[in-house]
């Protein structure tokens, strides 16, 4: 995790001073604690604060191409440089330095704009063009690793954490009203909306492109799925594969000049990681979990029998209710946006541990549920789908009570309560967003603290703005499918 920033003015020439990049910068010294520099030239300035994890000595940003004429800052990583790199030596290009952050400038120049096709990764980085007065914003597919922007008094503003554009904006930013409202019934704002008036992140998948003081965006990735019924159906043939890129992704990840942990939940996408970088990995297996005062939260039990089976170096820290008291408010400064449940104050603790043991890099587990359904909102939407049949039946919505035994909820004993909570929608089962109907219902309720004042600037139904996003093809997949799309576009 390293941060960027920058400053780009549209219509002018004039050069952004020093002490705006080092303002940007030092609001992200929390991401890049072992090093930081700026660039400027011209209209253009980037800042970049370092967490040392490829080429420790060689990869100080912002870095550059042979002829100083391509620039860039990055935050991330990308897993095949070594191979881009070989291929990109074939092709006549120098490098100077043996970081992944390198690999960037050569295949800009080698490919434009179509080289981010070749990137398999997690990054948000800015490319600046010097001979063509040019630069490009470039976040990963799925938007594992932030950047936000904003056009203000003729300039462009960027960085990894909205923190680091406060500084220079030229005014304070004001609540965005229906970014609230979209959160308070997605769990987020509808990307490419912030809370923040006027501060917009770039989308997972995007670019955006500057050219001439004229800004573009355009998407190079999005989720496909295929139309319903057309699907793979050897199942000995699929799961092989999965397996396949399942190492790879693995071993690939470990690629590092600093020591690479693992979090261990004790479910079943971190048990699968950790037994994968124990078979595959050839690094030392070094595991942290953490544990929970609640005895139905807590899966220490299920940490403790993998790490005993494959003899893992494990740390682990307790969670107790005041702690997750004391670290809210906290952790919401790093969120940079409302959150309406607390998991993210016990990542945060488990984060500090995993720093407090000298590492930098974890592997995580993150977005298999989205990817594999995992989720019991997958398995809900399959048996709304089955009710949405016989809408009248009252059996129907019975099933729903097998998917919560270990969660001690009496009202799922009830019912009338099953009906009216997951009935929500059910009339319209049809709809590209029917899984998440109940969900979005129930949070949606939060809105009804909010003033008479606030409700007068709304503007409009959250639900068909988000409904407003949606890919035109969305209708012809599987409503599983649909549920993935959803899931990974909001909570994730």
């Amino acid at each position: 995790m390293c941060g960027i920033a920058g400053i780009l003015q549209l219509r002018d020439a004039v050069t952004p001073s020093l002490g705006e990049l080092q303002a940007m910068a030092a609001q992200l010294r929390h991401r890049g604690p072992d090093g930081s520099d700026t660039y400027r030239n011209g209209k253009a300035g980037l800042a970049h604060t370092r967490l040392s994890i490829i080429d420790i000595e060689g990869g100080k940003q912002p870095l550059h191409n042979e002829d100083k004429t391509i620039w860039v800052t990055f935050n991330g990583e990308i897993f095949n440089y070594i191979e881009l790199r070989e291929e990109l030596v074939k092709q006549g290009h120098q490098f100077s330095t043996h970081s992944d952050t390198e690999v960037l400038v050569h295949l800009y120049e080698q490919y434009g704009d179509d080289f981010v096709q070749h990137l398999n990764g997690q990054f948000a980085f800015a490319i600046w063009d010097e001979n063509r007065q040019r630069l490009l914003l470039v976040r990963d597919r799925i938007g594992i690793h932030p950047l936000f922007y904003s056009v203000d008094n003729n300039r462009l503003l960027f960085a990894s954490e909205v923190k680091a554009i406060l500084p220079v904006l030229s005014q304070p930013p004001s609540l965005n009203v229906n970014s609230l409202d979209q959160l308070m019934t997605f769990w987020s704002p509808v990307s490419p909306n912030t809370v923040f008036d006027n501060i917009f992140e770039l989308s997972p998948g995007q670019m955006l492109v500057v050219n001439n003081g004229d800004i573009a965006k355009h998407r190079y990735w999005d989720w496909q799925f295929p139309v319903d019924g057309e699907y793979l159906t050897d199942v000995e043939e699929t799961s092989g594969t999965l397996h396949e890129l399942l190492i790879d992704a693995t071993t690939l990840r470990l690629r590092s000049d600093v020591p690479v942990g693992a979090y261990l939940s004790g479910g079943l996408d971190s048990s699968v990681l950790v037994s994968l970088i124990a078979r595959y990995g050839n690094v030392p297996l070094r595991t942290f979990s953490i544990g929970f005062e609640d005895t139905g939260l807590d899966e220490s039990e299920y940490q403790n029998l993998l790490i005993d089976h494959l003899g893992a170096e494990h740390s682990r820290v307790q969670c107790r209710h005041n702690n997750i008291a004391e670290e809210f408010i906290n952790t919401i400064w790093h969120t940079e946006s409302p959150v309406l449940r607390t998991a993210p104050v016990p990542m945060k603790i488990l984060s500090a541990l995993v720093r407090a043991q000298g590492y930098k890099v974890v592997l995580t587990g993150e977005g298999s549920d989205e990817v594999l359904g995992g989720y019991d909102i997958f398995k809900e939407n399959k048996i709304r789908q089955f009710w949405a049949r016989n809408k009248n039946s009252h059996l129907r919505p019975m099933l729903l009570k097998r998917l919560y035994p270990y969660l001690n909820i009496s009202q799922l004993n009830s019912p009338q309560y099953l009906e009216a909570f997951f009935g929500a929608g059910v009339d319209n089962p049809h709809l590209p967003y029917f899984s998440h109907i109940p969900r979005w219902t129930t949070t949606a309720r939060t809105k009804e603290f909010f003033s008479d004042d606030l409700k007068s600037k709304l503007s409009g139904d959250a639900m068909a703005q988000i409904n407003n996003t949606l890919p035109t093809e969305i209708s012809s997949w599987h409503s599983f499918n649909r549920a993935q799309y959803l899931e990974a576009k909001s909570l994730m």
